[in-house]
C-alpha cells in the first residue's frame, strides 16, 4: 500500500453545528411558549369545556403561545435532528417551511402597505370585538389593560367604546357599579400614587370631555398606534429587517449542508 488516501468532499462540522446549536435555542424557546400556553389554557378551564374553544367573539392570548410555540417547535426540531442526524430531507423540510413564513411575512408587509386603510379598519373591528370580551377572559383582560397603558389610549379610537361592553355601557338597564366608566387602565397615572386605583374610571364617561381628559385617556388605542409606529419606524423596520437576514442566514446554511451531505454521499 502507498499509504495514500483518498480524500472527498466532506461535511462542514462549522455550519452543521452551528445550524444544531441554533436549533437547540430555537426549540427549547418553543418548548417553554407551548408549556406557557398549554398552562394558561389548562388554568381557564378551557379543555373541559369544548365550547369555548370555537367562542371567538373575543382574541385569546393563549392561542398566540400556542401557535407560534407550535411553530418554533417543528422548526427547531427539523433543524436540529436534521443537522445532527445528516439528515437531508428534515434539512430540507426546515429550509422549506423557513422559507415559506419568510415569504408570507414578506406579503403580509406588502399588503399591509397598500391595504394600509382596511387593515386599519380591520385592527378597529378587532379591538371592538374584544372590548365586548372583556371580563370573560382574565388573559385577554390583561392584554387590553396593557395595551392602554402602554400607548396611553382608551378603546379603539375613543373612550365611548367602551359602550360595547355590557358592564361599562351606558344603557338606563345597566345596573354595573361600572356603568359609563371606563377601566382603570384608561385613567391618567398619577406618579405620587404607588398602588393603582382600580375604581378611577368609574362614571369617567359622565363627565364633560374637558374633565375627561383630565381623568382619562380620551385618544383611541388606533391612532396611538399608528403614531408609535411613525415614532419606532427605524426601530420596527430594523427589527423586521434582522428577522429576515436571519431567516435568509438559516435557510442558506441549511441548503449548504444539504449540498455538502449530497456531495459526500455522491463520492461513495
Amino acid at each position: 500500500m502507498s499509504g495514500k488516501h483518498y480524500k472527498g468532499p466532506e461535511v462542514s462540522c462549522c455550519i452543521k453545528y452551528f445550524i444544531f446549536g441554533f436549533n437547540v435555542i430555537f426549540w427549547f424557546l418553543g418548548i417553554a411558549f407551548l408549556g406557557i400556553g398549554l398552562w394558561a389554557w389548562n388554568e381557564k378551564g378551557v379543555l373541559s369545556n369544548i365550547s369555548s374553544i370555537t367562542d371567538l367573539g373575543g382574541f385569546d392570548p393563549v392561542w398566540l403561545f400556542l401557535v407560534v410555540g407550535g411553530v418554533m417547535f417543528i422548526l427547531g426540531f427539523a433543524g436540529c435532528i436534521g443537522a445532527l442526524r445528516e439528515n437531508t430531507f428534515l434539512l430540507k423540510f426546515f429550509s422549506v417551511f423557513l422559507g415559506i413564513i419568510f415569504f408570507l411575512e414578506l406579503t403580509a408587509g406588502v399588503l399591509a402597505f397598500v391595504f394600509k386603510d382596511w387593515i386599519k379598519d380591520q385592527l378597529y373591528f378587532f379591538i371592538n370585538n374584544n372590548i365586548r370580551a372583556y371580563r370573560d377572559d382574565i388573559d385577554l383582560q390583561n392584554l387590553i389593560d396593557f395595551t392602554q397603558e402602554y400607548w396611553q389610549c382608551c378603546g379603539a379610537f375613543g373612550a365611548d367604546d367602551w359602550n360595547l361592553n355590557i358592564y361599562f355601557n351606558c344603557t338606563d338597564s345597566n345596573a354595573s357599579r361600572e356603568r359609563c366608566g371606563v377601566p382603570f387602565s384608561c385613567c391618567t397615572k398619577d406618579p405620587a400614587e404607588d398602588v393603582i386605583n382600580t375604581q378611577c374610571g368609574y362614571d369617567a364617561r359622565q363627565k364633560p370631555e374637558v374633565d375627561q381628559q383630565i381623568v382619562i385617556y380620551t385618544k383611541g388605542c388606533v391612532p396611538q398606534f399608528e403614531k408609535w409606529l411613525q415614532d419606532n419606524l427605524t426601530i420596527v423596520a430594523g427589527i423586521f429587517i434582522g428577522i429576515a437576514l436571519l431567516q435568509i442566514f438559516g435557510i442558506c446554511l441549511a441548503q449548504n449542508l444539504v449540498s455538502d451531505i449530497e456531495a459526500v454521499r455522491g463520492s461513495w
